[in-house]
């Protein structure tokens, strides 16, 4: 459905060129939620523009269901991006339209009828959860409302693409749930592609099939959302993930630790867990086969799609050679073993 070949985007700074996209690659398959997640200032945003030539790019090709919209005149893009709809992060409705009218706006604009906006529009309302909202105004409307609205506008032009800008980082952790359940719903039901950008990755758990992370205008990691969080490659990736996924040690723990006779001889793990590992007395069997105590400390399991992850923080004690050997054991059933540095 998307592809970007080669996007390089710069601009001209005080000190010289300045390069917020270089050379990226991607491509985004039809009816696929895609995340695309990096920190501030690492181009999530010039990319996103990028898609649909609110940004042009310097250099590269941006095809979205095949043609090429970075040859077309001001006329065919401008009927292209019909097909591309967009969220925002600030919802950008106007304060003096009704909620019925904010949505209709670019359907006015096009020269619908009233009837035919009206045909257009109700349905939509009722889609995203606002059908008796209708006639209020937004300064009547709660934060995931207004959202909720914004939603429905981009989808009045029945886009086959749909871009969401950080849609969910003005919103607090319940309305975010409410409004990524509907951007799943909204998937379902239409069969849109999705494209979001954000840096939460909570959101890219929650709601993404796949999800590149870009850093400095390079994508530097992508992949399907479990392999991602199960097996990250990069520092930056780690680090990203390691709240959702219960890897920040508590502080009382670590003073814990700290203590020489706590772990004093004891060999401190991180076990990875994923698919059928998670569900299996793996700990309870490696302690009776390699006569090794282990200490669970801290842990998390949770799920992606319904697939099963999660890992723990553990202080084994025991003989050299069956920790050695306890770890290899626990490698040949997909748990992943690091050391642990808790400093």
């Amino acid at each position: 459905m998307i592809q970007l070949q080669g996007i390089t985007k710069f601009y001209a700074g005080s000190a010289g060129r300045v390069e917020a996209l270089s050379g990226i690659d991607l491509k985004i398959d039809p009816g696929e939620i895609f995340g695309i997640i990096g920190r501030s200032g690492a181009g999530k945003s010039t990319l996103i523009r990028c898609i649909n030539l609110l940004e042009r790019p310097s250099e590269g090709h941006v095809l979205v269901a095949g043609r090429d919209l970075t040859v077309l005149d001001a006329a065919a893009l401008r009927a292209a991006r019909h097909e591309i709809g967009m969220i925002f992060q600030h919802f950008n409705l106007l304060s003096s339209r009704t909620v019925f009218d904010n949505v209709a706006l670019p359907l006015e604009l096009i020269g619908m009828t009233r009837s035919a906006i009206e045909e257009r529009v109700t349905p939509l309302l009722d889609l995203v959860g606002l059908g008796d909202h209708r006639g209020r105004y937004p300064a009547q409307l709660s934060g995931g409302q207004k959202q909720r609205v914004g939603i429905a506008r981009a989808l009045a032009s029945q886009p086959k693409v749909l871009l969401c800008d950080e849609a969910t980082s003005a919103l607090d952790p319940e309305t975010t749930r409410s409004i990524l359940a509907l951007l799943r719903d909204i998937n379902r039901r239409l069969g849109l592609t999705v494209v979001v950008i954000t840096h939460e990755m909570q959101v890219i758990k929650d709601l993404c099939d796949r999800v590149a992370v870009l850093d400095g205008g390079r994508i530097i990691e992508q992949g399907d959302v479990f392999s991602v969080f199960t097996q990250p490659q990069m520092a930056l990736t780690q680090t990203l993930i390691r709240d959702v996924i219960g890897h920040e040690t508590p502080p009382g723990l670590l003073e814990r630790l700290s203590q020489p006779h706590l772990a004093d001889g004891a060999a401190l793990r991180r076990l990875f867990f994923s698919g059928q590992s998670t569900d299996a007395p793996l700990i309870s069997e490696l302690s009776r086969r390699f006569s090794v105590d282990i200490n669970i400390l801290h842990g998390q399991i949770d799920e992606i799609r319904g697939r099963p992850f999660g890992s723990l923080l553990v202080l084994a004690k025991g003989e050299a050679a069956q920790l050695e050997a306890a770890w290899a054991w626990l490698a040949e059933r997909d748990v992943r073993v690091e050391v642990a540095h808790v400093q």
